[in-house]
């Protein structure tokens, strides 16, 4: 065995040797082959890199166009404000004193009874309209029924007495005629019929004081109203003057209280003293169409605690749009303002020194100092301005005298009153650093090598 493998080592080691060789030989052409490409790629770009005389920064190229640039040195663009703008108009404007009010009842009934009794019957419905003399209760009336007749019967008796005092009084007259009696048998017979007719006059008042008793076991309306809540029912034992059965409030006319600020008691005294006829108006909160009513009470005195005066006006109210309780809205005009300035109140700014509105004048935001005549709800009155002069009402925080204007679109009307700086006419625009076709941001240059 040992003198086989010794045979076999030569020709090993020479197969091996051969196989070395082969793989130098295949390295060495590899190499050879991928020299010459190698020094393709590198030539035009390597020279470049090893020079040390190239400047640092490169001469600025030409942006393509819709870069971004810089703007020249004092070309500040010129901003442009959107703004809601309104004409000053000329007309009438009434003169209004705002208050709140509250509407009442002209009359607020509570039904009681005038006699302790029980209740037979009730004849209404809760919240029933109910005209005048409508019966609303009947009452146990039997005590006062029987009342009433003990009263009639004792009135008969007495008038049957007196009826024989009266016969009595002619007999006595026709024997003293006669001589068969003496004189004062007449005065006698006399005094009988008197007493007998003053006890029979007793009796008719006791008859109708029995009848006034028994009316009261039928309770009426007072007044045309409408019923409220029904407190005892059927069959309940009722206190006189005591036990509330119901209440009756009339709504038709309905009637508006209101207070008005001491500070204006003078332009509405003066109104009241003059020739023109104050309106007055209610107006509900849910409703725009106001109701014209007539004034009819002033108090007499300012409240010390409030500062305002009472006051009180009257509503024919037939649809029942009043209520009682209900919160309305009262205006008193007092005046009239003829060919008035008018003006919106929100375009008016409070400066240090004074009231001002921006006008629109070719153009440009211009500043008008006016002075306030008379507010009239969202609109007033007032001096400085022109009629059909343009003004500004929404916007007015952002403008400046002498800024450029232009009114806003419909569209747009409920953005707050933004101003356009950008993309607006005059300005520039900057093409974000991601959009197409911009220009890539510029890369600081290397520092020069020291």
């Amino acid at each position: 065995m040992f003198i086989n493998f010794a045979a076999r080592l030569p020709v090993r080691i020479a197969l091996s040797a051969l196989a070395g060789i082969c793989l130098s030989w295949g390295l060495v052409a590899c190499s050879k082959n991928a020299a010459p490409e190698a020094d393709k790629s590198a030539g035009p770009s390597a020279a470049p890199a090893s020079a040390t005389n190239v400047p640092t920064t490169a001469a600025p190229a030409a942006n393509p166009a819709g870069a971004s640039a810089a703007p020249a040195t004092g070309a500040t663009p010129t901003p442009v404000v959107s703004v809601v703008t309104t004409k000053v108009t000329k007309r009438d404007l009434p003169v209004v004193l705002r208050a709140v009010g509250s509407a009442v009842s002209l009359a607020s009934v509570d039904i009681r009874p005038q006699v302790t009794s029980a209740i037979t019957q009730v004849h209404f419905k809760e919240g029933q309209f109910v005209k005048q003399g409508d019966v609303l209760f009947t009452l146990d009336t039997r005590t006062d029924e029987t009342n009433l007749a003990k009263a009639k019967a004792q009135l008969a008796k007495d008038q049957a007495a007196l009826a024989d005092a009266k016969r009595q009084l002619a007999r006595s007259r026709e024997l003293v005629a006669q001589n068969f009696v003496s004189g004062a048998a007449v005065d006698t017979a006399q005094t009988l019929v008197d007493s007998t007719a003053a006890t029979v006059a007793a009796d008719a008042a006791a008859v109708q004081a029995a009848q006034v008793a028994l009316s009261y076991g039928k309770i009426v309306s007072p007044h045309a109203g409408r019923a409220g809540v029904i407190n005892t029912p059927m069959g309940s034992v009722v206190q006189a003057n005591v036990t509330v059965l119901a209440t009756i409030v009339k709504v038709n006319p309905m009637a508006v209280s209101f207070n008005l600020p001491q500070r204006d008691l003078a332009d509405f005294l003066a109104a009241v003293n003059g020739e023109t006829k104050v309106k007055v108006t209610a107006t509900l909160p849910e409703e725009k169409k106001p109701l014209f009513g007539k004034l009819q009470f002033v108090d007499n005195a300012v409240d010390s605690a409030s500062g305002t005066v009472k006051l009180k006006a009257v509503f024919d109210n037939k649809d029942n749009k009043l209520w009682p309780g209900l919160f309305v809205n009262v205006g008193l005009t007092t005046k009239n303002i003829e060919d008035a300035l008018v003006i919106p109140q929100a375009a008016i700014i409070q400066s240090v020194r004074g009231p001002i509105v921006y006008a629109v004048e070719d153009g440009k935001a211009v500043i008008k100092p006016i002075k306030v005549v008379q507010p009239a709800g969202p609109e007033v009155a007032v001096t400085g301005v022109q009629e059909n002069d343009v003004i500004v009402v929404d916007g007015k925080q952002n403008l400046r005298p002498g800024v450029k204007v232009v009114e806003r679109p419909k569209e747009a009307g409920k953005d707050g009153g933004k101003p356009e700086a950008a993309g607006s006419p005059g300005g520039t625009t900057a093409a974000p650093a991601n959009a197409p076709g911009a220009a890539p941001a510029a890369t600081p240059a290397p520092a020069a090598a020291k």
